[in-house]
């Protein structure tokens, strides 16, 4: 089957195979779905052709012949006013229809996705905090055994960078920007007990392991990528040695595009760390896009 996820910065997309439980083939494209919408408040005509474009690069080089596809899109698509619009040009372009899911649902399948590879990657932990920064939205999930409580939040890294124009006006507004964060975390913690364990996945955390481990965004392997632990003190090392870079390479190191949101995405992965009270995570590579797949071959098999 092939899952889709068209979020607010990037598409990305999994044929996977429900039989053997296993990827056959990835793709991802940065398209900036959200680029310009927090100053107009929809999605522009240059945006919507580079996702057609992926869209019909991605159905060459995946192949979606002859399988189920379930394509969602979120939080710049939920937001913007010309979203049945810009969804039924993208059916009329690519034969593709997209459904706009909830922060809710968001999370929940993200989830999914997150508890199938900490099981693969035998990651005991009974209760954690998975936190999925996006580019329009972030969701903060706490998983406790028997009850999962998530909430989703309208800042992501695309919609920080455009509403902020300087790194040092993001630090300097993240923790009030970030506030209903705040409470939302303490009042898990007062009402459920803390949490055991943090756990982060979407771009920004994997990028700063992928800095870490010395890929670049040609050379990303998610196989790596999963399971790395990442400390709190390691995202100022990592965001000062990607400003020091030449532009060049700084795009060659995160992605044509990427370098100015990634920045912004760690100053927002940071406050997080300060939000859930952890010095060190683990980031996984899987997210949306596996839980979408994982949910459907599921009701496959009950179907």
């Amino acid at each position: 089957m092939i899952s889709i996820d068209l979020g607010s910065n990037t598409l990305r997309v999994l044929k996977y195979d429900c039989q053997s439980a296993k990827q056959i083939a990835v793709y991802e494209k940065i398209v900036k779905t959200a680029d310009g919408l927090v100053k107009y408040g929809y999605i522009n005509d240059e945006a919507v052709a580079r996702i057609i474009v992926a869209i019909k690069e991605a159905q060459s080089v995946v192949g979606f012949e002859s399988q189920t596809i379930k394509a969602v899109t979120t939080e710049a698509v939920r937001r913007a006013s010309n979203s049945q619009r810009v969804l039924k040009q993208i059916k009329k372009e690519t034969g593709i229809r997209f459904e706009i899911i909830s922060g809710d649902e968001e999370a929940r399948l993200t989830l999914l996705a997150v508890k199938n590879r900490l099981s693969k990657l035998q990651y005991a932990s009974d209760t954690f905090v998975l936190v999925d920064i996006g580019g329009g939205s972030t969701e903060l999930v706490f998983y406790y055994q028997n009850e999962t409580i998530s909430k989703s939040f309208p800042i992501g890294i695309v919609t920080i960078a455009q509403k902020y124009k300087t790194l040092d006006t993001i630090q300097k507004v993240l923790p009030q920007e970030m506030l209903e964060m705040q409470m939302f975390c303490a009042q898990m913690y007062a009402t459920k007990g803390k949490v055991k364990s943090f756990v982060a996945t979407a771009g920004t955390p994997t990028t700063v392991v992928a800095m870490k481990l010395g890929q670049t965004y040609a050379t990303y392997d998610a196989k790596k990528i999963n399971g790395t632990s990442l400390e709190n003190k390691e995202l100022d090392f990592y965001l000062k040695k990607l400003l020091s870079l030449p532009f060049e390479e700084r795009e060659m190191a995160v992605g044509t595009g990427r370098s100015d949101l990634i920045a912004a995405g760690i100053l927002i992965f940071k406050q997080l760390y300060s939000i859930v009270e952890f010095d060190s995570c683990v980031v996984v590579d899987d997210g949306l896009r596996e839980g979408v797949a994982l949910e459907e071959c599921l009701d496959s098999f009950i179907t």
